[in-house]
């Protein structure tokens, strides 16, 4: 199980490599009464196989039952350097969280083995008892996180992530060349949702699917749906897509909905970011009013990497005639996952799936939720109080664009910054911005944070992290001018500067080490 390699302690990396030195005294396999032991230095502990299990007397015996420390020692430092990375900085991606561990253990069980092409009760492959059970558990608790009625949704939970489950969307619902209207990437919007360049399509969607985007206020940050309203006439998409990637307030489903109802379109809405916050019921629900909703499993929902389709079901609309005119999305959308776009599910990843949506629906879920909400308004209004500027003027959800134009200072560089002083965060376009290459902002989120303990007064110490380091980019921007090359330059050597970079970097990593990652022991 993927704890056994990964629990390291908050002691540092000494006491692991005293255990290293044990094991490679006592490590043995003893094939004893039908029993393998197997000693395991991470945790100081023998591994009881509890059925008759014999070693394989082959030549790939030693290769099949080494631990990945001693098969791959190469490999393991640099999980292990991984390992405290995490533990030692501040993770304010907001597409980033921490899982539990018991979606650990599934993603490293012998699920993992098992081909299982199709859908459950209808497989290429035999031997897929237990795996329909997995999957058909798996969307049965996808429907209950979101309080879905059965008769009227249906899930897929093959997808491999986000980006394959929307490209599955547009495969099922349109024809080559289809029309789709999302959020620009420079205002918020994802790559998948379209976007493309002046000079070049840069997304798969954009370059098999026609795409137009809508867009925010320049002024205010907020999306403008009188003018998406206004071009979805002269545009006439088949496919509207509600969703972002770096817009800080709740969507109007509603508005949205209506919009496509003018144009007879389809509300696609790409819940990825802020699902964990509708299971909970802390911002409006898309399903009231799209036709179909994807969203990932790994960010605000805490779970694995993959994704996941929820399809309407049952009457679309009543034609004039009184004839019911039926939803079919169910089989054009679990074709185009497969065969259409992928080849076996990972059923390791769905398992992971089903124990993720179970927690969902737990009291435990929504107070992390809106721990995740009450730390992301803590950040902004710390931000604010420090003289930033926040794309939108606030938050509504887990994560805020901070605006550096009047700051003086480019994205790149204050997430060089940041990186460097151990806390990790993504340069991100704002709201009038030129270029997704040279981005004037940077967007931070709450989530994985909030999954090691954080709450409001550790959010001021946080606040004051990124303000001494968004200070000290000034500084090193004054000594290498305008250039992100000379920018790093300068970094790697001035005495002075990385004298003060070290010491900021030892005081967040300090603070950082007080917090859990879960899934990993403490000593």
């Amino acid at each position: 199980m993927a704890g056994n390699w990964s629990s390291l302690n908050r002691r540092g990396l000494q006491l692991v490599e005293n255990l290293l030195r044990v094991r490679k005294r006592r490590m043995k396999n003893i094939i004893d009464e039908g029993h393998v032991l197997n000693y395991d230095p991470l945790h100081g502990r023998n591994i009881h196989h509890s059925t008759t299990c014999y070693a394989p007397k082959h030549s790939m015996a030693g290769i099949l039952h080494k631990n990945v420390w001693d098969a791959d020692p190469e490999l393991f430092e640099l999980m292990k350097k991984e390992k405290n990375r995490q533990e030692s900085g501040l993770e304010m991606i907001a597409s980033e969280n921490f899982t539990s561990l018991s979606v650990l253990q599934c993603l490293s069980s012998c699920l993992h083995n098992k081909y299982s092409e199709g859908m459950p009760g209808q497989r290429y492959y035999g031997g897929n008892e237990y795996i329909d059970e997995i999957e058909l558990l798996a969307q049965k608790r996808a429907l209950d996180a979101f309080n879905l009625d059965p008769a009227k949704w249906g899930c897929n939970v093959q997808p491999y992530s986000g980006s394959p489950a929307n490209f599955a969307v547009y495969t099922g619902l349109l024809e080559p060349h289809g029309r789709i209207m999302g959020l620009d990437l420079p205002d918020g919007g994802h790559l998948t949702h379209g976007f493309f360049t002046a000079n070049k399509k840069i997304s798969a969607t954009s370059i098999f699917f026609e795409s137009m985007p809508y867009k925010v206020n320049p002024e205010t940050g907020f999306i403008d749906y009188d003018e998406l309203a206004k071009n979805a006439k002269l545009f006439k998409p088949k496919i509207i897509i509600a969703g972002v990637s770096c817009y800080s307030r709740c969507l109007n489903y509603k508005r949205f909905r209506e919009i496509a109802d003018e144009n007879g379109a389809y509300l696609f809405s790409d819940m990825a970011h802020v699902s964990g916050l509708v299971a909970a019921g802390l911002i409006p629900s898309p399903f009231e009013f799209s036709d179909v909703v994807s969203t990932t499993t790994h960010k605000t929902l805490r779970g694995p990497r993959a994704g996941v389709i929820f399809f309407r079901k049952g009457v679309r609309s009543i034609a004039k005639d009184g004839t019911k005119i039926m939803y079919d999305l169910e089989s054009r959308i679990n074709q185009a996952v497969f065969p259409g776009l992928q080849g076996g599910p990972h059923n390791h990843a769905i398992a992971a799936i089903a124990t993720t949506m179970k927690q969902a629906t737990t009291p435990e879920f929504v107070a992390y939720q809106k721990q995740i909400v009450a730390n992301a308004k803590k950040l902004c209004a710390g931000l604010q109080e420090r003289g930033y500027k926040i794309s939108t003027d606030g938050t509504d959800v887990h994560m805020l664009l901070v605006d550096l134009r009047s700051f003086g200072i480019t994205g790149s560089k204050a997430e060089k910054i940041l990186e460097d002083i151990s806390i990790a965060c993504n340069k991100n376009t704002v709201p009038g911005d030129k270029s997704a290459l040279n981005p004037s902002g940077i967007r931070l989120g709450t989530p994985a944070l909030t999954t090691r303990g954080l709450v409001e007064k550790d959010i001021d110490k946080v606040v004051d992290f990124i303000d001494k380091g968004l200070q000290l980019s000034k500084k090193v921007s004054a000594i290498s001018g305008p250039k992100l090359v000379d920018f790093k330059r300068v970094l790697n050597t001035d005495e002075n500067i990385k004298a003060q970079v070290a010491s900021l970097r030892e005081e967040v990593e300090t603070f950082s080490k007080q917090f859990q990652i879960p899934g990993h022991e403490i000593y």
